[in-house]
């Protein structure tokens, strides 16, 4: 893929920082179409990459053990479901404070770290309880907003949302933009939808989920990905999981390009969340693979990297209790609350 920018007046290449920051630093730029409509995706090559890289790249024991507990603490541990209650949020937050246990964790070296999940994601009614249930850990609270998972509902309605779960408590949003913007190509109108919602997350994260399982081409998601981050996106995530196809690699290979090319050209650093079908221990890997080749190792830490997930965390556990024990265990033993 291709995504060289180009503006009628090209911005000075800002000096990079020597030591990469820890969080997203994207105040926005102002929109500019050119960078937009030169990306270009090489479908073939890009298929090729994802179709290589489960052989070219392979972890093993301590390594991969090393792998898998990095992946855990960048899962937005994540509950969406029509039949959630607060003692379901409740639990959540009680795995996502100790995902391994005492005694996996002391298994592994790992007695004297602190781990826990990157954060929880809930609906805008389970903020506070999520709120209340982490207080005093610093693991964030994700709240999914704008409509999710359609995002067809007005407008003002959806930065009602956002407001709302802002003041509930909220330290993250997860938005999804209009699909229909990135379908017709009116990326004029994307961009101020998403600086609408901008400006309503205050000091929030805001994380932009682009649908991509809706957009059809690879080329619209890279231009969907420069729109989002031009328009002050701190993260840029694949999918709400509720498509019928969410992240994959080819998609991941796309928007991490996209990702790079604005940094290069603006000096901002703009996070990345796969969410949707991420289910093994072995997918979670080859996404980790993508961002260190692709974005370096910053990416590989929960400030610039999310995973979107749920029964992730019970295969990772799964994993690493083979690792201390050479045996599985049943995926019941290792429930998420």
């Amino acid at each position: 893929m291709s995504s060289t920018p180009a503006a009628r007046e090209p911005a000075p290449i800002r000096r990079l920082p020597t030591a990469l920051p820890v969080a997203p630093e994207n105040p926005g730029i102002p929109f500019d179409p050119e960078p937009v409509e030169r990306v270009r995706v090489n479908l073939a090559a890009v298929e090729r990459r994802a179709a290589t890289l489960p052989g070219r790249r392979t972890v093993k024991k301590q390594w991969q053990a090393a792998w898998l507990v990095k992946a855990l603490q960048c899962i937005d541990l994540t509950t969406l479901s029509g039949d959630d209650t607060d003692g379901r949020v409740e639990r959540l937050c009680a795995k996502a404070r100790n995902p391994l246990g005492d005694e996996l964790q002391a298994a592994l070296g790992l007695a004297d770290r602190r781990i826990t999940v990157g954060a929880v994601c809930v609906y805008h009614r389970f903020v506070a309880t999520a709120k209340r249930a982490l207080e005093g850990t610093g693991i964030p609270v994700a709240a999914v907003s704008t409509g999710f998972p359609a995002g067809l509902s007005p407008l003002a309605t959806r930065i009602a949302e956002i407001e709302a779960s802002v003041a509930a408590g909220a330290d993250e949003i997860d938005i999804v933009i209009t699909r229909e913007h990135a379908l017709r190509g009116d990326w004029t109108a994307l961009y101020d939808e998403i600086r609408s919602f901008k400006a309503a997350c205050g000091p929030a994260h805001m994380k932009t989920i682009l649908g991509t399982g809706d957009l059809k081409t690879l080329r619209n998601v890279g231009r969907a990905s420069w729109v989002a981050m031009m328009a002050g996106a701190d993260f840029i995530k694949t999918s709400t999981g509720k498509e019928g196809v969410n992240a994959t690699i080819p998609v991941a290979l796309t928007m991490t390009r996209a990702i790079r090319a604005y940094r290069e050209t603006t000096g901002h650093f703009v996070g990345f969340k796969p969410a949707g079908g991420i289910s093994t221990a072995k997918d979670v890997l080859n996404f980790q693979f993508v961002m260190k080749e692709e974005l370096g190792n910053a990416w590989l830490e929960p400030g610039l990297f999310r995973i979107g997930a749920s029964s992730l965390l019970a295969d990772i556990e799964r994993q690493l209790a083979h690792f201390t024990t050479g045996r599985y265990a049943s995926f019941d033993h290792h429930a998420l609350g």
